[in-house]
């Protein structure tokens, strides 16, 4: 693990990562109360995801057999928690979520889920409207107190490729979706992140169609990578509006060879999500450079 960064690394975070050109915050009161609800909810959710895997997901695997029916139940129980700690951030005033149609999201089946990433909060949304997803998650979290949930349910990424991808498309094959955010990381303030074409690839070996998800809304300052813990939208609540793009059918791809169909398909993942965030940008105080709209 690497504790010091060069010159040139802060240089660089600072050119992707800074928030200069800010508004001023309109409401000090309204700002102050936001940081500590901010802070507060960031404490509820380590300490309510250690209880339930130390008391809930045990009970849950009591009354659960096989493998698969705890894996179901299990997802079940973890969206359900989810949409539970986002309605009270809603109800406490700090966030507003905007989405056409719900039904639409619960509808969705062997898919790969891709999104754009602003927020630490995208795969939590994401996850409480899909009951069915199944992720690929960061490999230190399985050797946590949440291990034995995480190794149950879901993918590590320090498997070898070939491994992930199988049980991509075992899940998939379940009727599951596999939720990937293909820049990796989350969405820098200025600037861009290249797709990665993991998602492309276990798309393409399991023959399954893609499902882009626009992650719209207002300026995310506060939850994006490299912000500040006391920071939150200079100017009003955070809004997530959700948009569910047109399904990227992968058979049109199966004829090239995995490496031109991975490569196509993330260049058609990219400029759609893009576009669509170019979009987004037209209707919400972004703060965001969005110089990204004159590649595509």
């Amino acid at each position: 693990m690497k504790f010091f960064l060069t010159k040139e690394e802060k240089a660089e975070i600072y050119k992707l990562y800074n928030h200069k050109d800010l508004p001023k915050i309109k409401n000090v009161f309204f700002y102050c109360y936001a940081c500590f609800a901010k802070i507060f909810f960031y404490v509820f959710f380590g300490v309510g995801s250690v209880f339930l895997a130390l008391f809930v997901f045990p009970w849950i695997r009591l009354f659960h057999r096989t493998k698969l029916q705890y894996q179901i139940a299990a997802r079940k129980f973890v969206s359900a928690s989810f949409r539970m700690f986002l309605n009270f951030m809603k109800v406490m005033g700090v966030t507003k979520v905007k989405v056409d149609d719900r039904e639409a999201y619960r509808n969705i089946h062997s898919k790969i889920i891709i999104a754009n990433h602003p927020s630490i909060l995208d795969f939590v949304y994401i996850m409480s409207m899909v009951p069915n997803a199944n992720c690929i998650v960061r490999g230190g979290l399985a050797k946590t107190v949440l291990g034995g949930v995480i190794r149950q349910c879901y993918i590590v990424n320090t498997l070898g490729f070939d491994e992930l991808c199988t049980l991509c498309e075992e899940t998939l094959k379940e009727g599951n979706n596999v939720i990937i955010f293909p820049e990796g990381t989350r969405t820098p303030r200025h600037g861009y992140n290249h797709y990665k074409k993991g998602a492309a690839r276990i798309a393409y070996n399991a023959k399954c169609d893609i499902q882009p998800i626009l992650i719209g809304g207002n300026d995310k300052y506060g939850l994006g990578k490299h912000d500040p813990l006391w920071s939150y939208n200079h100017t009003e609540k955070y809004v997530y509006d959700f948009t569910l793009l047109p399904v990227i059918p992968v058979g049109e791809y199966l004829e090239c060879s995995e490496t031109i169909a991975a490569k196509r398909l993330t260049e058609r993942m990219e400029k759609e999500l893009f576009e669509a965030v170019s979009e987004n940008d037209k209707h919400y105080v972004t703060n965001r450079d969005t110089t990204i709209a004159e590649l595509f």
